[in-house]
Order: structure tokens, then sequence, then C-alpha cells
């Protein structure tokens, strides 16, 4: 457990929460809203560390990786401590990368999805907050699934079944493009966020 505890403690963030010093032995691959993410060099692990003020969301992270535990479509926990998950790292390509690059998404990876995510309410969860970054299709075909610490949340995300029925209802068009610019995508994600804000908001 030393091991992995000493390299997140080698992470060290700015006020802004950017990275200024690690490990040699960390690669980041990633940032996020609430940490960001390394490859742990000569191995097949991810280590994910939380910014301070966000180190609480490790704790539910690692319960719910803890709940799917023997799902084919989450990465393993290895570890976990106060700020920081030790998990799969995942060789592959989100779906938001393939749409940017032109890969084509089937309807066999929309199916492991709903699969993946019918698992998890089998045990208890309530899938949210389930995005095109967080959806990785493996080099050998497979999805897998991060990011699930909202996976506990009691309100009701529509967010997958809207990707799903704009998958059916204009992807799969022969006239729709397969090769999305990642400005656009970054906007209509933005525009979502700010429609489903303010949709909270009149409930409340």
């Amino acid at each position: 457990m030393g091991i992995y505890r000493n390299l997140a403690e080698s992470v060290k963030f700015t006020e802004k929460n950017k990275v200024c010093n690690q490990d040699a032995s960390l690669e980041l691959i990633g940032t996020g809203r609430s940490a960001v993410v390394f490859k742990i060099r000569s191995t097949n692990k991810a280590l994910k560390v939380f910014y301070p003020d966000k180190s609480k969301i490790a704790k539910e992270e690692a319960m719910i990786y803890k709940k799917l535990a023997d799902t084919p479509y989450f990465p393993t926990l290895y570890e976990d401590g106060e700020n920081y998950l030790v998990i799969d790292y995942i060789d592959g390509k989100t779906i938001f990368e393939c749409l940017v690059n032109g890969v084509r998404v089937t309807r066999d990876i929309i199916a492991e999805v709903d699969a993946a995510l019918s698992l998890a309410r089998e045990k208890g969860l309530n899938p949210s907050d389930v995005h095109l970054r967080n959806l990785i299709i493996t080099s050998e075909g497979q999805m897998k699934i991060i990011d699930v610490a909202r996976f506990r949340q009691t309100k009701d995300c529509t967010q997958w079944r809207d990707l799903k029925r704009a998958f059916y209802s204009l992807y799969e068009k022969r006239f729709f493009p397969k090769r999305i610019p990642e400005f656009l995508l970054n906007t209509i994600a933005l525009l979502y966020k700010k429609s489903a804000f303010f949709s909270l908001s009149k409930e409340q």
C-alpha cells in the first residue's frame, strides 16, 4: 500500500488545481472536474488523484467501484486512500474521441453501455453523469465505463437516454457526418448542461 500512497503524495497542485509536481513514474493522461489521472509507467494501472477540495469524492467513488467489482464493464479497484484510487489503466478511445476522429460507433457498443448500466442498477446504484468522455472502447473492442462517482445520486439523470436518442435519430442516418469537430461537441455539451441546469432550477 505504501507505494501507491507515496505516488499519490508526490502529486502537488497549484492554487488553481494545476499539477505542479509528480513522481517521474507518473504520466498525466487526463484532467477532470474533481481529479487528475496518471498512468503508472511500466504497469497496467492508473492513479486517480483528487484535488484538495474534492478529496471526499475519492471515498464515494471507491465504495461504488467495490460494488461493481464483479462486473466486466468497469475498471478493477486495486487500492484507495484519502485522496486517491488505483484502478485499471484502460487502453482505448472514448466515444468522444471516436466521434472527433471519425471512428464509427456501432449499435453493439450502445447495447454494451445499456448492459453495463443495467448491471449497475441491479446492484442498487443509479448511474448518472454518463457522457461521451467516460465511455471507452478498448483496443479489443470492449466497452468500459469510468468515473462512477455519481452512481449513487438519487435524481433521475437522463443524459445517457438523451445520447442514445441522438445516436438512433441522428448519428445512424446516412447523411449524418461520422466525424464531428471537437469544438462542436464541446459546444453541444455546454448547451446541454445549461439546459439541464435551468430545468432543474425550475423544478425546485
